[in-house]
């Protein structure tokens, strides 16, 4: 029998070594620069983050923009929007994208700039310098106009709402060259010049008369243009039934203030529409935002509409994946997931913190997945009791409520190596700036190591980590059978489910980018 001593394994010997540091000068592992890209474009809001401000997130973005081929910065850009959900990063990728050789930026336009609210944030952005110019430049004031163009009245007034810039400071920018008399005549009522009252659209002319005459029926506009005027109770609850899925649970204190709920049937009414799945998934809802809506409802909102929230919630994570085998859940519940999951920004930071963020996915994949174990980390794995059968917004809310302490992100997997556990699954939810097991730098990461632990136990266990900051960096390397993947859309659920069953490999969530159609 050969010396034990001499020939015992070595855990982490042949892994692949480290080769960065991350925000907390830790060893880590860099990702490419087509999956840092891609983790930035569906994580970073150019605020500040827990380890990094908005400058320093945008010098990342420019340098990886420069690294990889206009097409693909194409496709992150057209991914974050209609996937991510996102809306100031996709169009700092297309600014990006404005100055590079290619008429990849003219192919991407139309599905990156879906709104009023992202054109004008798209000016704002060339006219900062970020992009390299502070003016539009020739392609993209054409792209400006044509938008233009193509939106329809209710567009253009909805794009009116806002400034920094004003939708007439963009008009009067990019001159647009109107193909009718009722568009000629819009453009000089936006900005304030004479124009032909008889050619205004009806809607521009309803809502005309209706400032004149509070009288007159109240014109389907966002009610932003409206709430200078003196409303009365009846009118508020006009507004409320006309309003979008999102500007209903976004307005429900106003509603309450108002005294639209003391209408009889209207609450019941709203509440049948805030838990319509079909209004769910068309307003493409964060459930982070369901459940920071539930959160800040005043008390003088009926129950039936406060439930109808919860109920909106089970819609929004209905796709999470029910994934057989033993599934271990590991939300990041360290320090630095105290801040905002948006970043900060002053007069503008979102209540929902990173571990909220975290909290919420946990739960959700503990409702799908009923018999999969939850162990939330920190300095070392917490142990916190949840009930199974409590609600996802219970359950989110005990999570978040556990925070604090360093960050260790090789812990949950030592406690399951140490167990000798039976694995199939092992979902990360965390910012990955592991610091409290850093190894020296060439090593392979104590993740990896613990990681390797289980292999010996499990050989077909797969680990996928969740990132929800954008940092760029992992404390697992990608490889057959780990995942990197960011973002805090629905979007990361079905990647997940393919990479778990085996219909996907690691390069799922980048190939489904590199496979948009331009």
């Amino acid at each position: 029998m050969a010396n034990k001593a001499i020939f015992k394994s070595y855990p982490g010997k042949l892994l692949p070594g480290t080769d960065t540091k991350n925000a907390e000068a830790a060893t880590a592992y860099a990702l490419t620069q087509r999956e840092a890209l891609a983790q930035y474009a569906v994580t970073g809001t150019l605020n500040s983050t827990f380890y990094a401000d908005g400058a320093e997130q945008l010098d990342a973005v420019m340098y990886l923009a420069l690294e990889v081929e206009p097409e693909f910065l194409a496709k992150v850009a057209i991914h974050a929007a209609e996937k991510g959900h996102m809306k100031d990063m996709p169009v700092t990728l297309l600014a990006l994208l404005s100055g590079l050789q290619s008429d990849a930026f003219a192919r991407a336009f139309p599905r990156v700039v879906k709104s009023g609210k992202m054109l004008r944030t798209f000016v704002q952005v060339m006219r900062s310098g970020a992009a390299g110019r502070k003016s539009l430049g020739t392609r993209p004031k054409k792209m400006v106009q044509a938008w233009l163009e193509r939106a329809s009245t209710e567009q253009i007034l909805r794009a009116m709402v806002g400034n920094d810039p004003s939708l007439a400071d963009v008009i009067r920018m990019v001159h647009p060259k109107p193909a009718t008399a009722e568009r000629k005549a819009l453009y000089a009522w936006a900005i304030g010049r004479p124009h032909d009252q008889a050619q205004l659209p009806d809607l521009v002319k309803a809502l005309e008369a209706f400032r004149r005459d509070q009288t007159n029926p109240i014109p389907d506009v966002p009610f932003q243009m409206l709430t200078s005027l003196a409303l009365t109770r009846e009118q508020w609850v006009a507004i409320a039934r006309k309003g979008s899925w999102q500007m209903v649970r976004q307005n429900l204190n106003t509603f309450a203030r108002h005294g639209v709920f003391e209408v009889a049937g209207v609450a019941e009414q709203l509440a049948a529409r805030l838990a319509d799945p079909d209004e769910i998934r068309k307003a493409k809802v964060f459930p982070y935002q369901l459940m920071v809506a539930w959160k800040m409802v005043d008390p003088a909102v009926p129950h039936v509409v406060r439930d109808a929230l919860q109920d909106a919630m089970q819609v929004a994570i209905g796709n999470v994946p029910v994934v057989p085998g033993n599934v271990v859940l590991c939300p990041d519940v360290s320090g630095s997931m105290s801040w905002p999951v948006t970043g900060y920004r002053k007069g503008a930071t979102s209540a929902v913190r990173c571990i909220d963020v975290a909290g919420l996915l946990t739960a959700a994949f503990l409702e799908r997945n009923p018999k999969a174990r939850v162990l939330p980390f920190e300095n070392d794995v917490v142990n916190v009791d949840l009930n199974r059968r409590d609600s996802v917004m219970t359950n989110a809310e005990k999570l978040a409520a556990i925070g604090g302490g360093g960050t260790n992100c090789s812990a949950p997997l030592k406690r399951l190596a140490d167990e000798k556990a039976k694995v199939d699954l092992v979902l990360f939810i965390s910012d990955n700036q592991s610091w409290m097991d850093a190894r020296p730098n060439g090593q392979a990461s104590a993740m990896m190591v613990e990681w390797a632990r289980i292999k010996t136990q499990n050989p077909a266990a797969k680990l996928v980590c969740l990132d929800i900051q954008p940092y760029a960096t992992s404390q697992a390397v990608t490889s057959a059978d780990v995942l990197n993947i960011g973002g805090f859309s629905d979007a990361v659920f079905s990647a997940i489910a393919a990479f778990a069953a085996g219909k996907s490999g690691t390069e799922s969530w980048v190939k489904t980018i590199e496979d948009i159609a331009l």
